[in-house]
């Protein structure tokens, strides 16, 4: 197993715990995993973890609550819908209230 391969199953580790109708922000995974600059590389493991159903890859936003890995979900709407379903309100691809559902690992874990 690569460095890479280590860090995404670590980035899939704390994607787990992100609780239903939560959402977290891929710098504040790459902070809590001890690499707070790898905000990007987050983003990568997310997006190579759509062939695992165990991870609720439509839980992590942009640190502006954005849904940026939008065109990573099958249809143009999936990662909105996903997070609607679980009660968090999105408006023009953002969360709205996005402060309070924030999830923290660095505080949760």
């Amino acid at each position: 197993m690569d460095t890479t391969t280590g860090f995404f199953q670590r980035v899939y580790e704390v994607c787990r715990q992100i609780p239903e109708g939560r959402v977290t922000s891929y710098g504040a995974i790459a902070k809590y995993l001890g690499a707070a600059k790898s905000a990007r590389m987050v983003g990568w493991a997310m997006n190579s973890s759509h062939s695992l159903e165990d991870v609720p890859a439509h839980r992590v936003v942009n640190r502006n609550g954005v849904l940026t890995g939008k065109h990573h979900f099958g249809g143009s709407d999936a990662m909105q819908q996903l997070l609607e379903a679980e009660g968090v309100e999105v408006d023009d691809l953002k969360v709205l209230n996005f402060k309070e559902l924030f999830w923290d690992p660095m505080k949760e874990l």
